[in-house]
């Protein structure tokens, strides 16, 4: 029998030091805002995360701890054996305080500062942010959207593989904000481009687990040891504040290279224990709970395609293979320049008091899209929805 979870009991995160709703002024200058902003749900962890995290402060003591063991290892690469089908040596598995640290590490080890790294854009803002503290530059591939969904521009991609100054492909799979979910295909195009121009791969994966398309670990198609594999629990089971993160790095010299920024250079190889904890808990116990997730998150993008279009066919919204992030296009309404999104945003903000990111956050190619996150109760998803067809319409009537 399936176990039922109750996805659509409101949560109240007021006054628990919540970046996305106690400190929503910090981005859009008003404090009571409804937000759909930065990527974490206003859901419940695993049930089996908060009896193991239960347990272990029953406990009482919270002194230094270990990551490298076969618990925290099998764990991981197990669920990756389980959920995706992929064979990945558990030796080759490292801890990292969070994916965006252990990516900027392998920046750091294998380029030079004014090197270039690869990026399909629009992509996540703490890429541009890392690579422009890291001084490398970001070498864009602008996705192209043909039909409704987001292709890669190959002639270009191998142009930007081909540079001399290009050394790495920092890869989103799946793609936050788009939502695409690679196929087999894509990914193995893409390695043997970079194969050919000897450039290696970070591939971060935090996304993997919310694929409604089959999701392909980078692993399964890497054609030697030049790349890494990122990831953490931290999006599927809404356990970012716990802390804790992971790679598969099958090169030797590499891994040492990470370990020694991990371990001396940065003091960090002593993880908190209920991050490692949970991990363990979630990746052994919480296949159920999270099979349930995907299927209130796939309806909730579902239910933003069917009210959007009906209001605005315009917008012919299609929900994407993955990630429970909207990326929401809204050129077609004429909402294509800065000047619009701020008049639009101005409205959400001000008269509607609702929260949603503008897309030139993730680049000049964001221009005139929303990204808005379903990671809630239908109810609180259906507000923002009605502040967002209204606004529209007023846009839309001037």
């Amino acid at each position: 029998m399936h176990e039922t979870y109750d996805f659509e009991r409101p949560v109240d995160r007021h006054g628990t030091y919540c970046t996305q709703w106690d400190y929503v002024a910090d981005r859009f200058g008003h404090a009571d805002l409804l937000p759909f902003t930065i990527s974490d749900m206003d859901l419940e962890t695993a049930p089996c995360i908060r009896a193991a995290l239960a347990k272990r402060l029953e406990h009482g003591v919270f002194g230094y701890s270990r990551w490298n063991h076969s618990d925290f290892k099998g764990a991981v690469s197990g669920w990756f054996a389980r959920r995706h089908g992929a064979s990945l040596d558990p030796e080759t598995l490292v801890y990292g305080p969070s994916v965006i640290y252990v990516v900027a590490q392998l920046v750091s080890l294998w380029s030079a500062p004014g090197e270039g790294v690869l990026v399909h854009t629009p992509a996540y803002d703490a890429f541009g942010n890392m690579l422009a503290a890291s001084d490398r530059v970001l070498l864009p591939c602008p996705l192209q959207k043909r039909e409704g969904r987001y292709q890669i521009d190959w002639i270009f991609f191998e142009q930007q593989a081909a540079r001399p100054d290009c050394r790495i492909l920092l890869l989103c799979s799946p793609h936050n904000p788009t939502g695409r979910v690679w196929s087999r295909d894509e990914l193995s195009r893409m390695a043997a481009i970079c194969q050919r121009h000897g450039v290696r791969v970070i591939s971060d994966d935090i996304h993997m687990d919310i694929s409604f398309s089959p999701y392909l670990p980078w692993s399964e198609v890497a054609v030697d040891d030049g790349w890494a594999q990122v990831s953490s629990g931290s999006k599927s089971f809404n356990i970012p504040a716990l802390g804790g993160a992971y790679a598969f790095i099958p090169e030797v010299a590499s891994r040492e290279g990470y370990l020694r920024q991990l371990k001396a250079a940065h003091g960090l190889s002593s993880p908190p224990i209920l991050g490692i904890l949970a991990h363990i808990s979630a990746y052994r116990d919480g296949d159920g709970w999270l099979d349930a997730l995907k299927r209130h998150l796939h309806g909730n993008l579902a239910h933003v395609a069917e009210r959007l279009n009906a209001a605005f066919p315009a917008i012919d919204y299609q929900v994407p293979e993955g990630t429970y992030l909207a990326w929401i296009d809204l050129n077609g309404l004429g909402i294509d320049r800065a000047e619009k999104m701020d008049a639009l945003q101005s409205l959400l903000v001000e008269k509607y008091r609702v929260a949603i990111m503008r897309g030139d956050t993730y680049g000049p190619e964001g221009t005139g899209f929303i990204r808005l996150n379903v990671g809630c109760a239908r109810q609180k998803l259906d507000k923002g929805l009605d502040a967002l067809i209204s606004a529209l319409g007023e846009l839309h009537a001037r």
